[in-house]
C-alpha cells in the first residue's frame, strides 16, 4: 500500500483515467461494429465521419496505438466503399 499522500493520489486518479479510457474504446469497438455490420452504404457513410473522429481522438490520448488507429480507419473505409 502507498504511503505518500502523492502516491496515494497518484492510485486514485490512475483509477479515474482508466475506467474513462476503458468507457471510450469500449464505445468506440461498439461504433465500429455497428458500421462493420450494416449493409446499408447511406446510412454508413452517415455515421463514418462520427467514428472516424473517435478513433482518432483515442489515438491522440494514447489510448489505442497510432497505428492501430490507422489500421481501424483504413479497413472501415475500406468497408463502407465496398457496400453497394
Amino acid at each position: 500500500m502507498a504511503n505518500h499522500i502523492s502516491s496515494k493520489k497518484r492510485i486514485r486518479s490512475n483509477e479515474t483515467k482508466r475506467l474513462r479510457n476503458k468507457y471510450q474504446a469500449k464505445t468506440v469497438r461498439n461504433a465500429v461494429k455497428k458500421i462493420r455490420n450494416t449493409n446499408d452504404k447511406k446510412e454508413a457513410e452517415e455515421k463514418l465521419p462520427k467514428v472516424l473522429s473517435l478513433i482518432d481522438k483515442l489515438a491522440k490520448k494514447s489510448v489505442i496505438h497510432k497505428n492501430k488507429a490507422g489500421n481501424l480507419k483504413s479497413k472501415l473505409t475500406k468497408h463502407v466503399n465496398s457496400l453497394s
